[in-house]
């Protein structure tokens, strides 16, 4: 089989297409033919040694998310068979191999059935996106996602028009929340309500905060953080008493400053979300909600959906780590199989 390999850190010049043996699953185990890759910031920032554990093994296949079919299962695995469509969420972590291979060889239950219907864009496009922003949104006081599980309470995305942000949005509006992004431009703003926002604010042009409290009677409820370093005061000045910052990365900065008073007088939470130390509980939690969400027709990926969708075939996979590295809006998409 063909696998893109990496054998030490640096730029994407160091991926290559080597030719390798097809992997047998072992106990507990599913073998699944990858029709999509999804390429994700930190597919690039571990393969540059930017991350701590990119280089665990001699030679690596970056890739934590995909989509594909079952092609063969392990001793023990009764939930799975051959012929399953399925995505599938971190399955580099913790091993040698990920998804930019056409095959790879998971623990079962990092595999997940693919709703019918559902593409196998869709499925490339879950895993790291749509499982950070479901732990985002059940960071406040509700813990598992369901139609109506958010309603009447106010979510605030910040980077609405990226591919967390764009999850975010569709899995809130999903579950009843009333929708409020924060973007950069009129362009990303049109993705956001394409998403399904409610509102979108350009923090580039005029008083964001004032903008977002007007809107958002007695306080935001939630807010998903992809900027902490830069908006901590705006998002202390919106949102309401009892209200949850949900943090799942640190663009613009790596640290931040909070003042205590201002913060603990309104009972503030603060959720500092990283998929790779998560549960295997709660990921699981996620990936049925996830699955929900699908089912129902909420999560979809492509213009309409405000996610463009950018493929690149199995040749370029350096390419379309730089596309992620360099900002690209929308989802990057390794085409492994044609179909």
């Amino acid at each position: 089989m063909r696998a893109v390999v990496y054998r030490e850190p640096g730029p994407s010049s160091v991926l290559q297409i080597v030719e390798r043996d097809l992997p047998e699953p072992g106990p507990g185990e599913v073998r699944v033919r990858i029709v999509r890759a999804g390429v994700n910031p930190t597919d690039w920032k571990f393969r540059a040694g930017l991350m701590p554990g990119g280089l665990a093994h001699p030679e690596i296949t970056p890739g934590q998310d995909g989509a594909g079919v079952v092609d063969a299962v392990g001793e023990g695995v009764l939930d799975h068979r051959p012929g399953d469509r399925v995505w599938l969420m971190l399955a580099q972590h913790g091993h040698a191999f990920g998804t930019v291979a056409e095959y790879a060889v998971v623990p079962a239950w990092k595999a997940h059935r693919l709703p019918d219907g559902a593409s196998f864009d869709v499925g490339a496009a879950l895993g790291v996106p749509a499982v950070t922003a479901h732990r985002a949104l059940t960071s406040g006081e509700v813990s598992r996602l369901s139609p109506g599980a958010l309603a009447g309470r106010t979510v605030l995305v910040a980077g609405g028009a990226g591919a967390v942000g764009n999850a975010a949005i569709q899995l809130a509006r999903w579950a009843g929340a009333r929708v409020i992004a924060t973007v950069s431009s009129d362009e990303k703003g049109a993705l956001a309500v394409a998403a399904g926002a409610d509102l979108t604010v350009n923090y580039k042009v005029g008083d964001a905060a004032a903008e977002i409290a007007a809107a958002a009677e007695g306080g935001v409820d939630l807010v998903v953080e992809v900027a902490p370093a830069q908006n901590n005061d705006l998002d202390r000045q919106v949102l309401r008493i009892g209200g949850t910052v949900a943090i799942y990365a640190n663009n613009g900065g790596d640290e931040m400053t909070v003042p205590l008073r201002a913060t603990f007088s309104k009972n503030l939470r603060y959720q500092f979300i990283l998929l790779y130390t998560v549960s295997q509980e709660l990921l699981l939690a996620a990936a049925e909600d996830i699955n929900a969400a699908v089912a129902d027709g909420a999560f979809a990926v492509g213009a309409a959906a405000g996610v463009p969708v950018h493929h690149f075939p199995l040749e370029q996979a350096a390419a379309a780590h730089d596309a992620v590295e360099q900002g690209t809006v929308g989802k990057v998409i390794i085409d492994v199989a044609g179909e």
